[in-house]
């Protein structure tokens, strides 16, 4: 039997472990066990517990109840806990998704007591390093003992930075669960009804700290919306800490036209997103959700990991800018044809699965 500590922290990751964990109850319940580490990075009922329920995941043995604190005390006391963690589980793998402080944490609190280290969703990058999140990607490659990458660009992204052992192409496992959970949105969501949303909707989401630590760029991007709304309505989720700025600079006002929303379970935002015109977002995992269902995606931000959801136009890249959201949005509004490049670019909806085996058979 294989001992797996699987390490999340945030929102995104509780969807991509929600994939591992079912494959594990569905077909390798007699050879793997899975103790899940929670580091309370996303701590509150709608962004967390919520998922763990919806989600069917086994609720985490620890949580660690780690958040809103600096990256360098956050990722210190992550570190202490789940180095605590691995020492009463002693498990023979850590694995890690992603690039938060929780992922950058447990991959060296393992490699620091000489546990072999998982990284799911590898190999990614946006050559930008003033982003904590590519720090934490590059590190993380760079200890793990298997990478297990989302696309073929993934690989040969790593075999450029020279890592080629152990490196495989599964897919994303972020497709699976996109795929798996479609029809179950469409039939038990009432987010539609609830939010009285016509027919045409355009799904908005911002939380980057690019877009909401800087007051010039975050009005830009409401002006933006607020503008927008006018033609089509905005549904716009807001995220806690969004909103919590919004209110700092007192710009709320720039939200009076919009239809908001508190953050929503993932069954909630699946038929968001999978019904929407189109979808603005700064979120990596939206605009691959955007890519899956042919939903074309407005992305406010300067580079993307997923350079795939750029080939054809389906995804573009705007920044900041008041100008380019309104001008690529009424562009995209006003064209119906589809223009989604490689339907298999992310894999075929069964990495949960690949990955499992490629643990058995590396063990």
């Amino acid at each position: 039997m294989i001992k797996i500590l699987t390490v999340v922290g945030a929102r995104p990751q509780f969807i991509k472990a929600a994939v591992i964990s079912r494959a594990i109850r569905e077909k390798y319940s007699n050879q793997v066990e899975e103790i899940i580490a929670h580091t309370g990075q996303h701590f509150d009922n709608k962004m967390s517990e919520v998922f763990f329920s919806e989600l069917s995941i086994n609720k985490p043995k620890y949580n660690l109840e780690i958040a809103g604190l600096s990256h360098g005390s956050m990722t210190g006391r992550m570190l202490e806990g789940i180095e605590k963690i691995i020492n009463i589980e002693k498990p023979d793998y850590v694995l890690v998704y992603g690039d938060t402080n929780s992922t950058l944490a447990g991959a060296l609190a393992a490699v620091k007591l000489h546990v072999k280290v998982l990284h799911v969703e590898a190999g990614l990058r946006s050559g930008n390093m003033n982003m904590p999140e590519e720090i934490n990607r590059v590190v993380t490659d760079r200890i793990s003992d298997i990478l297990f990458c989302p696309t073929s660009a993934a690989v040969d992204l790593l075999r450029n930075e020279g890592i080629t052992r152990n490196v495989f192409n599964v897919g994303d496992v972020m497709f699976d669960s996109s795929m798996y959970y479609l029809d179950i949105a469409q039939k038990s969501s009432k987010i539609l009804e609830k939010l009285e949303v016509n027919k045409q909707f355009v799904l908005a989401t911002c939380h980057r700290p690019v877009n909401t630590d800087n007051k010039s760029n975050l009005i830009e991007i409401l002006r933006a919306l607020d503008h927008l709304s006018s033609e089509i309505q905005i549904v716009f989720p807001l995220h806690p800490r969004t909103k919590n700025i919004i209110d700092k600079y007192k710009i709320s006002y720039l939200l009076k036209n919009l239809i908001i929303s508190e953050p929503l379970s993932y069954i909630d935002m699946v038929k968001l997103e999978s019904n929407a015109e189109l979808i603005i977002t700064d979120s990596g995992g939206v605009q691959k959700e955007a890519y899956f269902y042919k939903i074309p995606c407005i992305t406010m931000r300067d580079e993307t990991e997923w350079k795939e959801t750029l080939l054809g136009g389906s995804n573009v890249l705007v920044g900041s800018s008041y100008n380019k959201i309104l001008s690529e949005t009424k562009k995209i509004l006003r064209n119906d044809s589809t223009f989604f490049e490689d339907e298999m670019a992310f894999g075929d909806a069964r990495a949960g699965y690949k990955i499992i085996n490629q643990i058995l058979n590396a063990h």
